[in-house]
């Protein structure tokens, strides 16, 4: 379990990958304390479990499904990536809960200044819509955002400057892709609703 309060911006040192599997080397610091073997990172908010801790790098193995629904395949080095390390019970929870578990990838449409901040628009994944909720929290990237306004094919948040200056947001351009994860108990609602229409 995560929050989407993203400890550290690293950096891509390398994605080796076959067809079926991918090992991902990534430069940090900050994440490097405290963490061992087998314990589990957001990595642009994707949850991966550590397989080797070196002495400025962490690396983890990449699955084939992760590979093909997450945004990690793409990854080239100098890539800029978000790290959380996984939530203890004792921490605040200071965004919202995430797995981890991406569900989808989506594009960044446009950025504007509003003010000391930014306005980031994204497109609204159709098979998704009904997940999105004016005013309600979603994962970008592994960070814990809040919906500012819906419109029919797009979404659009508004980010505050230490967000922006502590995230991967800054170097992220229109088109590319992000990786998208609705809030969990949006799902778990639309799960229990259609298993009540049976």
């Amino acid at each position: 379990m995560f929050t989407g309060l993203v400890e550290e911006v690293g950096r891509v040192l390398e994605l080796r990958r076959s067809s079926s599997f991918g090992r991902l080397k990534v430069k940090c610091s900050k994440v490097l304390e405290d963490v061992k073997e087998g314990d589990s990172v957001a990595v642009n908010g994707v949850c991966l479990t550590v397989v080797e801790i070196g002495a400025n790098h962490l690396l983890f193995d990449v699955s084939a499904e992760t590979l093909r629904r997450t945004t990690v395949g793409s990854f080239k080095s100098g890539d800029p990536v978000n790290l959380e390390r996984a939530l203890r019970l004792s921490d605040r929870l200071g965004g919202h809960i995430l797995q981890g578990h991406v569900d989808t990838t989506t594009k960044l449409m446009g950025v504007k200044r509003e003010g000391n901040g930014f306005v980031f628009t994204f497109r609204l994944p159709p098979n998704f819509s009904h997940l999105v909720v004016e005013k309600g929290s979603v994962g970008i990237d592994g960070i814990s955002l809040t919906v500012a306004n819906l419109f029919s094919d797009s979404f659009t948040v508004a980010v505050i400057p230490h967000t922006y200056e502590n995230t991967n947001l800054k170097y992220l351009r229109p088109g590319e892709l992000v990786n998208v994860e609705f809030d969990i108990i949006g799902k778990y609602v639309e799960r229990i609703l259609k298993a009540w229409k049976r």
